[in-house]
């Protein structure tokens, strides 16, 4: 297995649990997306448009997502370097023909993390983002993506007003490990009414 692929709306706490997994073991590490544009965000390897436009032709892209006037990618290279030097990359995915396209060329352990739409906006607030309105057409963008293509790719579902970030760290180690070893385990938390 390649390893995870974190999916859900803004404030579903991606980057809350990824921290969660690679304190609970050090072979979980975030998989830092190639980013052409603004240089806002912390968990992006920033490129120019140039030097993606040469990655893509030399076929190292292995998806590649135009959001807010930006492109971010996945890179070939970047993954067979992780999984050589026994790392489990976690990446964080904003839609499913993405992750679609990520998991044709290897297996990948498929999480969806949901939050309500009040809990976003309130999380959103609370960390005093600038963008909260953004944010909130992209989480009715991600509703739109999981009734557009459903859920039948997810492994595991959490809704994360219902867990903390180390119970799912935990969960999600154990459905990868379980994975590696041939079985499959796939805890699923309700997803409430927000979700179809």
């Amino acid at each position: 297995m390649k390893g995870i692929v974190l999916y859900g709306p803004p404030a579903s706490g991606k980057s809350t649990v990824t921290a969660a997994l690679t304190v609970l073991d050090p072979r979980f590490v975030l998989l830092r997306k190639l980013k052409a544009g603004d240089r806002r965000g912390s968990e992006y390897e920033f490129v120019s448009i140039e030097r993606m436009a040469e990655l893509r032709t030399g076929g190292r892209l292995l998806v590649e997502t135009h959001r807010y006037g930006n492109t971010y990618a996945v890179d070939r290279h970047q993954v067979e370097r992780m999984t050589t030097a026994g790392q489990v990359p976690i990446v964080h995915m904003g839609n499913i023909p993405d992750i679609r396209r990520l998991i044709d060329v290897g297996l990948w352990l498929v999480v969806l993390l949901w939050v309500s739409r009040e809990s976003c906006e309130r999380r959103s607030r609370q960390r005093r983002d600038d963008d909260t309105d953004r944010r909130l057409r992209a989480w009715d963008e991600t509703l739109a993506d999981l009734c557009a293509h459903g859920d039948s790719l997810f492994s595991c579902r959490f809704e994360t007003d219902e867990i903390t970030p180390d119970g799912g760290a935990r969960q999600i180690a154990r459905a990868f490990d379980d994975r590696q070893g041939g079985e499959l385990h796939s805890p699923r938390l309700p997803i409430q009414d927000s979700l179809p």
